[in-house]
């Protein structure tokens, strides 16, 4: 375990090589104390940007989250760290962008491609170094049984879950991991020759037991528990992810709910059941924390890891996933890769806000590093701190020069956002710019490449200036 010493407390944002610089009158004059806060950092699976009621969803009911986003701050053009979910979870941990991540990309056969290094220093180590209680729960997907990427050697003293993302298509499946140790369920899957690494995929032919059940359940008695130091809770759900085995029933479910009645195809009854049943066991959260004495003082955050899926049945035109937004999960287009993401804290955090923040997954490193007084490998990370926002003094927030993905199935693609421009070249390195201005074109549909050349030239050169090359990733010509 690495160690990291303890900053003062004071409102000093930390800097990030993709930020502009700070002057002193950009900052507050005077100092802010507070107490370091518990973190439940709550990922989604393939939840869209328009899946939720507060983000605009009128079929689907997401009462818990939309009350979330009522006592919170609501961000309205947050990224994720990708547009598939090995690689988001990775500039999660790491607060480095994909052009210069370990991991980016979901691997396939090679499962070595996916795990997270020694060398790699997570929010989770940040935070332990702090003297945090970390825990994660749900799905990892970058690092296996015996690889460096495991979660109890990144930072996480105890962890619940899925290790492999194809094991975690399943939400019947065979075992769980608890820490190291396999915990055999009573569902009976039948295995497929659809194999990612080492581990082959498959679905239940008798389904007894439901994985997102068990990890809100392993969730709330991590809340319940006796504990002097905060903690980090990274709550990694799979819903609404799909079962890919299970061909056209893979939005699985135990009931339908509320929707069973709905004339609706059968997939997309699962869906916003899936949704819906998330959104009451965030409610449960919440109350246990209520509960517990601890909700003024915990930072709850929930996002989703990508875009909406067209996957195992689901049509994410059918409630209108995306919502405003052009492009699904795997596009670089903003319906692939912005995402919900709302943020309560209620002894800090106004109430009902919403933010034009733009921000993405890489800054938790530096948000959680200052809310926890801890010092974080600043120089290797492409990180802002988002506290100010939190803090409601949005006028102290630095802002990012840009912010850059890059995507290696279907061909390559990368992408920048330079303010309201954003701009895609497909494929990698050779493709024509892309050029939309978000500001009156959120939905991508007027290309203003060539309008304007020296933004179409500043883009370019950040995309030449983000990628750092790895033998790992390598476009295929």
């Amino acid at each position: 375990m690495r160690n990291f010493a303890i900053l003062p407390i004071v409102f000093l944002l930390l800097s990030a090589c993709s930020t502009t610089p700070t002057t002193t009158s950009e900052v507050a004059s005077e100092e802010v104390t507070f107490e370091s806060p518990n973190i439940i950092f709550i990922m989604a699976d393939d939840l869209g940007y328009g899946d939720l009621g507060c983000y605009g969803q009128s079929d689907i009911q997401t009462p818990d989250i939309d009350e979330l986003a009522a006592q919170g701050i609501r961000f309205t053009q947050f990224y994720a760290g990708s547009t598939v979910c090995a690689p988001s979870r990775a500039v999660l941990m790491t607060g480095q962008h994909t052009g210069r991540n370990q991991v980016r990309g979901n691997a396939g056969g090679n499962i070595d491609r996916q795990t997270l290094r020694d060398e790699d220093i997570t929010i989770a180590e940040v935070l332990k170094g702090a003297d945090y209680q970390t825990a994660l729960v749900g799905k990892w997907g970058l690092g296996e049984i015996n690889q460096e990427g495991h979660p109890l050697k990144q930072g996480f003293d105890s962890f619940y879950g899925y290790l492999n993302q194809k094991h975690a298509h399943n939400y019947y499946p065979e075992f769980l991991w608890n820490n190291r140790d396999s915990v055999f369920l009573e569902n009976v899957v039948q295995r497929t020759n659809n194999k990612y690494g080492s581990f082959v995929g498959g679905y239940a032919t008798e389904k007894i037991t439901y994985s997102h059940d068990l990890f809100v359940d392993e969730a709330l008695e991590f809340l319940k528990q006796d504990r002097s130091n905060p903690f980090f809770l990274y709550l990694a759900l799979t819903i609404p992810h799909a079962n890919n085995e299970a061909g056209k029933a893979g939005m699985e479910v135990p009931d339908y709910g509320i929707y069973a009645d709905r004339d609706w195809p059968e997939a997309q009854k699962g869906t916003a059941a899936m949704i819906s049943r998330m959104d009451k066991d965030i409610g449960r959260i919440v109350e246990t924390l209520k509960a517990r004495g601890i909700d003024e003082n915990t930072l709850i955050i929930f996002t989703s890891d990508n875009g909406p899926h067209r996957e195992g049945g689901n049509d994410p035109d059918y409630f209108d996933s995306n919502g405003p937004l052009q492009g699904i999960k795997r596009a670089m287009h903003e319906g692939g890769i912005r995402v919900p993401f709302i943020a309560r804290w209620p002894a800090h955090t106004p109430a009902g806000v919403t933010s034009d923040y733009i921000g993405y997954f890489g800054d938790m490193m530096a948000t959680f590093a200052e809310l926890a007084k801890a010092d974080y490998p600043e120089e290797h990370t492409q990180s802002t701190s988002i506290v100010p926002t939190l803090l409601g003094q949005s006028e102290n927030q630095r802002s990012h020069n840009y912010l850059y993905w890059e995507f290696y199935e279907q061909g390559s693609r990368q992408a920048v956002r330079m303010g309201n421009w954003k701009g895609i070249r497909e494929p990698m390195f050779t493709g024509d710019i892309q050029l939309f201005n978000l500001e009156n074109d959120i939905s991508e549909t007027n290309n203003v490449a060539s309008q304007n050349p020296e933004v179409v030239e500043d883009i370019t050169r950040i995309m030449d200036e983000a990628h750092e090359p790895s033998p790992n990733w390598v476009v295929k010509q």
